[in-house]
């Protein structure tokens, strides 16, 4: 009896006992994520940061699935949109200014700056920070309130993002733009062959819900959850980005293309439709507040056997009504 009253008790203490498996480790402008013992990524803000953005992601082998540019040089990855870091979330035009390409080095004078107010990690494996985007001035027009909860367990890497943006200014007018939004920019051996594929052997296929595969079929449609699968170096894994039906405009539209950037954006329309009178953008009053929800799920295999389409319906069950778990 004695015996069965522990294995109860420890059964039901798995959960905590997952959640326990990720540790952080703070740093001056940055935190590292480790799960299971093994590094995981880490997010950098601040300082010399443009942006919030976590980098590298790796699968559950420790294989990195992001590219390494414009933060590391490495031989075969091209060395476009050094903007592109790793995961991000920012927008191309917030009351005419660029968060999406707003890189120093790119001279971009209507870049915006968003600065970090605070940020905690905390039981549960979540990162929460809030986040301040300005004009170059130093005037904040939007305050991000940003979640991060990291997963351990096998065979996958599952993040949760909670974020809610308020606006600060009179008006907040996030422009029509596919330059945005949730975005990663992968791995070159995951990308899909493309034209200006050089040295390093494509492998990725990007698949919808509805099983359409590659660029051509699937940028800027609209799907609950979009999967890019390849292989590196031999291993077959994929990463997938899970659209929440509570989030505005479900499902989203897709910035995917086939050289590795993959990005959930609901507001190009008027690119998406290639229809110039189409206007997918939206505005916020001074204090209202506009939410997303995304999971990103880095897994081995192809979509099929990580049973993607299984695990967006779990994803869904566990958050149902919005309310992160």
């Amino acid at each position: 009896m004695r015996i069965r009253r522990i294995i109860l008790a420890c059964t039901l203490l798995l959960p905590s006992l997952s959640w326990a498996q990720v540790q952080f480790k703070e740093g001056s402008g940055k935190v590292e994520v480790e799960i299971d013992g093994k590094p995981f990524t880490t997010l950098y803000y601040g300082g010399d940061a443009p942006k919030p953005y976590l980098h590298p992601l790796r699968a559950a082998s420790g294989t990195i699935v992001t590219r390494g540019y414009p933060m590391e040089n490495i031989r075969g990855e091209q060395r476009d949109h050094p903007h592109h870091r790793g995961l991000w979330f920012t927008h191309g035009e917030v009351n005419g200014l660029d968060f999406w390409a707003n890189e120093l080095s790119a001279g971009r004078p209507r870049g915006g700056l968003i600065d970090t107010l605070d940020l905690h990690t905390g039981p549960g494996g979540v990162i929460s920070g809030t986040f301040l985007w300005k004009t170059p001035g130093g005037l904040p027009i939007l305050r991000e309130e940003r979640t991060m909860r990291f997963h351990a367990g096998a065979p996958n890497r599952l993040v949760d993002f909670d974020v809610k943006f308020t606006a600060l200014a009179e008006e907040v007018h996030f422009g029509d733009t596919k330059e945005g939004m949730f975005a990663i920019r992968l791995a070159t051996s995951l990308e899909e062959p493309h034209a200006r594929a050089e040295g390093v052997v494509r492998t990725g296929t990007i698949t919808a819900a509805d099983g359409k595969t590659g660029e051509k079929n699937l940028w800027g449609k609209r799907s609950p959850w979009l999967d890019y699968s390849g292989s590196i170096d031999g291993e077959k894994l994929g990463v997938a980005i899970f659209d929440h039906p509570s989030n505005a405009k479900h499902p989203t539209y897709w910035h995917v293309r086939s050289y590795g950037l993959f990005a959930a954006n609901i507001f190009g329309e008027h690119d998406f439709h290639g229809d110039p009178k189409r206007d997918g953008s939206v505005t916020l009053k001074s204090g209202e507040v506009l939410r997303f929800q995304y999971r990103v799920v880095i897994h081995p295999g192809d979509v099929k056997s990580a049973a993607v389409a299984g695990l967006y319906q779990k994803y869904v069950s566990e958050h149902k009504g919005g309310q992160s778990e």
